[in-house]
């Protein structure tokens, strides 16, 4: 099996912690190398027809139902080198899901639930294995815990399920165990590759699961730290300098972030994994945060702070990030239009644009659908466009940063009109026709992401150039 886990951040928004009563499910999917190609895909809905799934990473092969929903998948241009990693997407039915963010257990648990690694569910094929046969967020855990019993896990993995009521959050930790909790409404949550659940109350189905036997499993291998109390990331997590320099931080700014007067430390080791906010979070703010890199504080990269500092901790988004997603379900629109994938797809999302994508949207633009696995100038594809554009306003970014600013926010601005106007064109039609209307309307939002992002990228070479150290100056009065 091979063992280049990708390392994401997340954070979840409960339906009455945002300021228009949606949920939002967000996670930047972090490969190991900078350059992993990905493309945006729309499977469809299949009848009488069984199938297996197969993992390219190990030998795990899992048994499909007959019938399967249409579904969105964000999957790796190469396959058989990289692994499909299907990563987030709508179902038909409104349902969302987003694997995984990478977790990893202690070697107290896995020594007496190993990880089933050569023929265990491996990430690279959860999203298939699971969205295509789910009906709610509660369902989708329910169901992937079915699998994991059966199968066994190959690896420690994080995976969320979201609808309009719920968002839960599932840490699969051993080869067999797992919880799941369901954010409060009023809430939001934060993690970073690190077992994140922290109190399980096993007295309280409605707002938590897990699997059969845990209890069991954890009193008679004697696992518990604590005398009182069941904290799941305790029992099952790690807690060293690793963790203190590539996970907590992320979690630290977050709650810096949507929590500014609690001080918290970003070496803390127990930072809390769900919080209320200070006021109705947005889907802004929800961006801002996956493309942040602790601005304003001494361990911004691309900050003012020592070199020590800028390298202490690692960022949230990375030039390694190849697409950042925040699957939204707006109960406010026409429920044909309700679920949004906005995806930053290849470029850091510090520097791209996240584009709406509705859910039920049947088809995928060739932009987004095709991309070749090395850069191509004459090709149009749009992961490509991105790590250009990123690249090119990281390279100057004291002199292209605000450029890049105004040119995201005047595509937030137009993505919130065309948002509304379009749903509104979905209102009473059926799913077909509905998904038809959102087909040619993403079409033409991408022909303008395009044009405009070509446009500021013309503008960045021009100014470029006159940045360029190979000039000289003569004195004349020498």
């Amino acid at each position: 099996m091979q063992t280049r886990h990708s390392s994401c951040t997340t954070i979840l928004v409960g339906k009455k912690a945002s300021i228009d009563g949606s949920v939002m499910a967000g996670r930047n999917d972090d490969t190991f190398l900078p350059l992993t190609p990905q493309r945006y895909v729309v499977y469809p809905a299949y009848h009488n027809h069984p199938n297996q799934v197969k993992s390219y990473l190990n030998h795990f092969v899992g048994d499909r139902p007959a019938d399967g929903y249409r579904y969105q998948g964000v999957p790796n241009v190469d396959l058989k080198k990289e692994g499909v990693y299907d990563e987030n997407g709508f179902n038909e039915k409104n349902v969302a899901m987003s694997a995984t963010e990478s977790v990893y257990a202690n070697e107290r648990v896995l020594a007496f639930d190993p990880l089933n690694t050569e023929s265990g569910i491996n990430e690279d094929v959860i999203v298939a294995l699971t969205l295509p046969f789910i009906d709610s967020a509660r369902h989708g855990v329910e169901y992937l815990g079915q699998q994991v019993a059966k199968y066994g896990s190959a690896e420690g993995n994080g995976v969320i399920f979201a609808d309009r009521d719920e968002v839960w959050y599932m840490e699969i930790v051993t080869g067999h165990h797992w919880v799941a909790q369901r954010i409060p409404d009023d809430c939001y949550a934060l993690t970073g590759n690190r077992v994140a659940i922290q109190e399980v109350d096993f007295g309280d189905p409605d707002n938590f699961m897990w699997s059969a036997g845990i209890q069991d499993f954890v009193a008679q291998h004697h696992l518990n730290p604590d005398p009182d109390g069941w904290n799941f990331r305790r029992i099952f997590g790690t807690a060293d300098v690793f963790d203190q320099h590539y996970n907590t931080p992320r979690q630290w700014y977050g709650h810096k972030l949507f929590n500014p007067e609690l001080k918290f430390d970003p070496m803390d080791l127990d930072l809390p994994f769900v919080m209320k906010c200070d006021h109705l979070i947005s889907l802004e703010e929800v961006q801002a945060y996956l493309g942040s890199h602790y601005q304003n504080t001494p361990y911004d990269p691309l900050g003012h702070g020592s070199e020590e500092d800028k390298r202490r901790f690692r960022p949230i988004s990375l030039n390694r990030t190849q697409n950042s997603h925040v699957l939204q379900i707006k109960p406010d629109l026409p429920e044909a239009a309700q679920t949004i994938m906005w995806m930053a797809l290849g470029g850091a999302p510090t520097f791209t644009p996240y584009l709406p994508l509705f859910g039920n949207a049947d088809q995928a633009d060739a932009r987004l659908r095709n991309t070749p696995a090395e850069l191509d100038l004459d090709d149009p594809s749009f992961y490509w466009l991105f790590k250009r554009l990123a690249m090119l306003v990281e390279a100057h970014h004291a002199e292209f940063a605000q450029a890049d600013l105004d040119y995201l926010k005047a595509l937030r601005q137009f993505f919130h009109t065309w948002v509304a106007q379009t749903a509104a064109q979905t209102k009473d039609l059926d799913p077909a026709a509905a998904s038809a209307v959102l087909n040619q309307a993403q079409t033409a939002m991408l022909d303008q992401v395009e044009k405009d992002t070509k446009t500021l990228m013309a503008k960045l070479i021009s100014d470029g150039i006159g940045l360029s150290k190979l000039t000289f100056k003569m004195d004349v009065n020498l």
